[in-house]
């Protein structure tokens, strides 16, 4: 490889690295060329590169971008899977999981998630994640529950106390027991028969 052509992707990998927070690091040694294009196109898929790169290259590109911890992982074989922006993590880790299980060719070694390092184990766990957009779900059911939960905590008392009013009112009006504005009328009333002092209409005389 000519002198410029290195420096051409050193430079382009460094860029790379610069712009990536997040990425998996894998060890491909024993990938035939037909399986490193069947996983890339999958990879592919959810917005992820998975670039095979030479080990000098890399490190040199990790050295420039600052990824210190970048260049723990570079030892042997290595392909690196950029991931993008819109970029699944989770779907990411099981498509490079998956490939791991069989025949276990594919060795996955870290990365970095959101700009941390992450291990093997760590990779693996995020394989068993559900996709982003059931997690989204997820959560938004979470957070819905304990919402309608404090809502029913406003509303009972308040049916409650209409419940009770509404109960003492039937009862009353069972017991047969007068109100006070239908007491009023019958004390005004029984008051003015006793001070009526208008002249009575005289009887008439029964038949002899």
């Amino acid at each position: 490889m000519l002198k410029r052509d290195k420096e051409r992707i050193v430079s382009e990998l460094t860029e790379r690295l610069r712009e990536t927070q997040s990425l998996i690091v894998t060890d491909y040694r024993g990938l035939s060329v037909t399986d490193i294009d069947e996983l890339r196109t999958k990879l592919l898929e959810h917005g992820v590169r998975y670039t095979v790169v030479k080990n000098t290259l890399t490190k040199l590109a990790a050295e420039q971008a600052g990824s210190k911890d970048l260049l723990e992982l570079i030892d042997g074989p290595t392909a690196i899977a950029f991931l993008g922006e819109d970029a699944d993590p989770a779907a990411a880790a099981k498509v490079l999981n998956d490939a791991a299980s069989v025949g276990r060719v594919l060795v996955i070694r870290g990365g970095l998630l959101d700009g941390k390092t992450i291990t093997e184990g760590d990779v693996k766990s995020l394989a068993s994640l559900p996709p982003t957009d059931v997690l989204r779900a997820q959560l938004a059911g979470a957070l819905a529950a304990p919402m309608a939960t404090i809502v029913g905590l406003f509303d009972a008392p308040l049916r409650d106390l209409v419940t009770v009013i509404d109960a003492r009112i039937k009862q009353l009006a069972a017991d047969g027991e007068p109100s006070a504005a239908s007491e009023a009328p019958e004390e005004t009333t029984a008051q003015e028969a006793n001070n009526d002092t208008s002249p009575q209409p005289e009887a008439e005389d029964g038949e002899d």
